[in-house]
C-alpha cells in the first residue's frame, strides 16, 4: 500500500498530500507547519495516527487504489 501524508494547515484553510515527511518540507516551512522536520520525523506517526500543531494538523494514512484484474 501506498503512504500517504495529509495535512491540512488551519490559518490558510488548505489541504495538501505528500508521500514523505521531507516533501512536506521541500513544500512548506517549518514556520507554516509549527513543527520541525525532524520533529516529525521522531513523532511516531503510523496509519490513522493524527499529530497536531498551532498551525497544521498532520494525517498518515494509506492510499486506496482499485486492483487490477488480469
Amino acid at each position: 500500500m501506498t503512504k500517504i501524508i495529509h495535512v491540512h494547515l488551519i490559518f490558510e484553510k488548505k489541504n495538501l498530500y505528500f508521500g514523505s515527511i521531507s516533501a512536506i518540507f521541500d513544500t512548506l516551512t517549518e514556520e507554516q507547519m509549527g513543527i520541525t522536520k525532524n520533529s516529525l520525523l521522531h513523532a511516531g506517526l503510523t496509519d490513522g495516527s493524527v499529530k497536531m500543531t498551532k498551525r497544521a494538523m498532520i494525517i498518515r494514512s494509506h492510499l486506496i487504489t482499485r486492483t487490477r484484474k488480469v
